[in-house]
């Protein structure tokens, strides 16, 4: 499976973005997780299709409602075999 890790910055903590995120994944098939890192951003790590790993980084670029996204880096990652979506 296609892995990629992204970093996105702003407004990204305390208005639901880890578990938008989830649900987002989740409903693309994707398996992974998203977690707070101590600067204030949120790390997502996705594992699963090509297609759906490019349609989470446009989505991540919004996020839900109240989040203020000003930033997305990406890297691929190696191939994982990651099972479930956990925010935390």
């Amino acid at each position: 499976m296609a892995s990629r890790r992204f970093l996105v910055s702003g407004r990204v903590q305390g208005v639901w973005f880890r578990a938008a995120t989830r649900d987002k994944a989740v409903a693309l098939g994707l398996s992974g997780h998203a977690v707070n890192l101590p600067d204030g951003r949120v790390e997502v790590v996705a594992c699963g299709a090509e297609a759906a790993l490019d349609e989470l980084a446009a989505w991540l670029w919004h996020g839900p409602e109240l989040a203020r996204v000003t930033g997305v880096d990406s890297e691929t990652l190696p191939e994982q075999q990651l099972t479930g979506f956990r925010t935390g």
